[in-house]
């Protein structure tokens, strides 16, 4: 199921919202979203609802087991098991066609690869449960002793799917003792039609422009040949996909971070206006913040060889970033990418970037982000090398093709107003307009600002649910991962 659909707003939701409030004990409230988490990720393929349990009552027991032999070798054993088993799950279900495949490619053999259905939503889960674990192990968290509070956790709906990845520390306190306000709730269901607005208003009209040219391949069709396109056409297409990622993903966030409020609970952010950043670290202290942040405090600072080796843990994150992102190379490449730019960054040092032009600094990394971009939409080699020969204009010589073309140009004038009104939800103009009518200090702006906010919400809620009407498919892009 997803949230993008008339199913799970108008009939899912609605009923989970009843049976909740309709209990009275936060226990039987746990209990009904535990069932609708389970029903939730059971709606497409419900075997691997058995995964998902099974992954949720292994690190749980572990958990336990390590709190028992806590500061014993045993302790060490118990964590290593559960990691362990939580990688080796992950590595079956997502790698294990693509290390076939890169085995026969490099030994010349022919092993049958094997086409493996990926549970959905592996890699969000399967980070949480590791990160439960470590957090056990370093006695951060005390271990849930009731199996049920854990898998709450584990399987809540909102966040299941598609992230962002939640510490058990964030919502610990909140699984026992929460309570949603009416403020909860109305604030909780303007983030959620928010992030529906962003997801099925803007992200599915930049992905029309983005399938136009370089192909339907979110849907599992294969790329074009973009060999043909134009220097300014390729340029313009992948700045469509850039925008289009941003809003499909953080309107998936906003979705999850507002579902989560309407029941108590309060998610950290994900994303906090990256593309206003000015390097390419900034950018990913504000984009995916839960992964990013995930790599940095459970990995970064892992030893190689008996000792914490600053650079080599580096480009060993950004490795691990960029296959946790999909199996292909493209992925590989694209977490390495951005991590000879960290490193570079971090080599120049903040004071040194500081003194740099502001607009230039916006330039590099709006250029760097963009290109990235590239990388990670083409899994396709052939492809991805194309549009490398296109942005940097040796297509014109190589291919013969031309610095712009009249049908990008069209598709640019027809969608203007689309990018320009992406381009500015981008930023954090919405924002300085909320704080403008709440911070203002006058009543009767501040009630303008309230009737004219819902308004508009409610707006936006009938606006896509008329856009969903005669949509079919309105799949996540991060559902993948």
């Amino acid at each position: 199921m997803v949230f993008s659909s008339l199913y799970f707003l108008y009939l899912f939701l609605a009923v989970v919202f009843l049976a909740y409030y309709t209990r009275k004990s936060l226990k039987q409230k746990n209990i009904v979203l535990i069932v609708a988490s389970l029903i939730f990720y059971a709606w497409g393929e419900p075997v691997w609802v058995i995964l998902l349990l099974f992954s949720a009552y292994l690190n749980w027991f572990m958990a336990l087991k390590i709190a028992q032999h806590k500061e014993t070798p045993k302790a060490q054993l118990f964590a290593g098991i559960a990691i362990g088993v939580d990688i080796l799950l992950l590595v079956i279900f997502k790698y294990t066609g693509f290390l076939v495949e890169n085995i026969n490619g490099l030994l010349h053999i022919g092993i049958p690869v094997p086409h493996i259905v990926m549970p959905i939503g592996i890699s969000f889960f399967t980070f949480q449960a590791i990160s439960y674990i470590m957090d056990c192990y370093w006695e951060t968290v005390p271990p849930q002793k009731h199996f049920y509070k854990f898998l709450l956790y584990l399987s809540l709906f909102p966040q299941l799917v598609a992230g962002p990845i939640v510490r058990y520390s964030v919502i610990e306190q909140e699984i026992d003792n929460r309570k949603a306000t009416v403020s909860d709730i109305s604030e909780g269901a303007v983030r959620a039609i928010i992030g529906l607005s962003k997801k099925v208003i803007i992200a599915n009209s930049l992905y029309d422009i983005v399938k136009e040219y370089f192909g339907d391949f979110l849907n599992g069709q294969p790329y074009n040949d973009i060999s043909s396109m134009s220097f300014l056409g390729t340029w313009f297409v992948v700045i469509c996909y850039s925008l289009y990622v941003y809003f499909d993903f953080s309107g998936y966030s906003d979705i999850a971070i507002g579902l989560g409020r309407m029941f108590g609970f309060h998610f950290n952010e994900n994303f906090n206006y990256p593309f206003i950043c000015k390097t390419i670290s900034e950018f990913w202290q504000r984009w995916h913040i839960s992964l990013s942040s995930f790599f940095r405090d459970y990995l970064f600072y892992v030893p190689i060889m008996g000792k914490q080796r600053k650079y080599l843990n580096l480009f060993l994150v950004w490795f691990c970033t960029g296959l946790w992102h999909g199996a292909s190379w493209n992925f590989i490449f694209w977490g390495l990418y951005f991590g000879i730019f960290i490193f570079i960054e971090t080599k120049l040092g903040k004071k040194r970037m500081k003194k740099w032009n502001k607009v230039l600094t916006h330039i590099y990394s709006k250029l760097i982000i963009v290109i990235g971009f590239g990388i990670f939409c083409f899994s396709d080699m052939k492809q991805l090398g194309n549009f490398f020969i296109n942005i940097t204009g040796l297509g014109m010589a190589i291919n013969g093709s031309a610095f712009w073309d009249i049908a990008t140009w069209n598709t640019l004038l027809n969608n203007l107003f689309l990018i320009i009104f992406a381009i500015a939800v981008s930023m954090p103009i919405l924002q300085k307009i909320k704080y403008f009518f709440n911070e203002w200090g006058n009543n009767v702006v501040y009630m303008v600002g309230k009737l004219g906010g819902t308004a508009i919400c409610c707006y936006l809620l009938i606006m896509s649910s008329i856009l969903l009407v005669d949509s079919t498919n309105n799949p996540f892009l991060y559902f993948r991962f």
